[in-house]
């Protein structure tokens, strides 16, 4: 999964095609994860602890997405559809570091999660930008699911990434060196708290989507900023300067809330009050809005002060690293028993 440091909502059309987006994000070590496992038994069984589905089906080229379990079906529905293979029994189980509409990119990882299991399975020749964008496809269009483009290029590719998003779905990963002392002071100087309520992205996303087509001045002009802060924070990274890093997350913060109207509400000022006051310099919610995760930034000696006043407010507070690594799979084989 991924925490997004700068220039989220830029990824996503119509902006993107429009005006062209960036986007600073950084994976970390919460997870995602499937197993597909061959059988005989003829059926296609589906234990999705992520969906809370678990159900059998006959040997069928389309699952219905509708009836549960859809970033599962989607993944299956495509794989068989783009490769015109012919369905054949297995069992795939799915589960996750932390619950969909947290605002970590869950959704997408998932599906890039599910998505490169086929292809190791299958052996199917899909690199990087191959399964990010084939992940885009299921999730955006086969699915209808509201969202931008960041999630499924940051799972697949893993580290810190400073992302382009240019029309007619076109987008180029430039990853970052960052030097160890900085990466360990950006953790020491940020806490992950998660305010217990999980939300929905869409509604937010569509009505970001809506002032961008119809030229709504205050958000386009707050989203051009939005993106600017991704440029800006490259450089606050590259020089490990956790002041200008903790300015430019606040100023995205009050730029973000005029994107949508469902951004912020009563409970996430109230963190957001209680952190100030507990010493965070800056937060921003991570994601579409609305709940899940809020990133804040802190001087690490008063981090713990920070940690104590915010689970006084009912959520947790959740530890995290970067990671450095994206998606990766593996076949596991049986072998005789002496």
């Amino acid at each position: 999964m991924r925490l997004g440091l700068a220039g989220g909502g830029s990824d996503v059309s119509p902006y993107s095609d429009m005006y062209g987006g960036l986007v600073l994000n950084a994976t970390i070590n919460l997870s995602t994860f499937t197993t597909i496992e061959e059988t005989s038994d003829g059926l296609i069984t589906i234990d999705a602890d992520d969906a809370s589905y678990h159900k059998s089906h006959p040997l069928v080229p389309f699952l219905d997405p509708s009836e549960g379990a859809p970033l599962v079906k989607g993944v299956y529905n495509r794989i068989v559809r783009e490769y015109s293979l012919d369905p054949r029994p297995f069992r795939i189980t799915t589960y996750n570091d932390a619950p969909i509409g947290s605002g970590l990119g869950t959704s997408s990882s998932m599906v890039v999660c599910i998505l490169k299991a086929f292809v190791e399975w299958l052996s199917l020749p899909l690199g990087d930008y191959e399964i990010s964008r084939l992940a885009y496809e299921i999730e955006r269009k086969d699915l209808g699911l509201s969202g931008g483009k960041q999630d499924q290029y940051a799972a697949a590719f893993g580290g810190f990434n400073f992302m382009e998003f240019l029309k007619d779905d076109l987008v180029i990963v430039n990853p970052l060196k960052i030097k160890r002392w900085i990466v360990d002071e950006l953790e020491a100087s940020m806490l992950l708290y998660f305010t217990g309520v999980s939300r929905s992205s869409a509604a937010i996303i569509d009505e970001e989507q809506r002032n961008t087509s119809t030229g709504n001045r205050v958000a386009v002009e707050a989203m051009h900023r939005i993106k600017q802060s991704a440029i800006d924070m490259k450089y606050a990274l590259f020089k490990g300067d956790m002041d200008a890093f903790a300015r430019i997350i606040g100023e995205a913060w009050e730029d973000k809330k005029k994107m949508a109207s469902s951004i912020t509400n009563p409970m996430i000022q109230q963190a957001f009050d209680v952190a100030m006051t507990a010493g965070a310099k800056a937060g921003k919610v991570s994601g579409a809005g609305g709940g899940g995760f809020i990133m804040f930034m802190v001087d690490p000696v008063r981090k713990k002060e920070l940690e104590r006043a915010l689970k006084n407010l009912g959520g947790f507070v959740m530890p995290f690293k970067f990671s450095e690594s994206g998606a990766h799979a593996w076949k596991k084989y049986e072998t005789d028993k002496v």
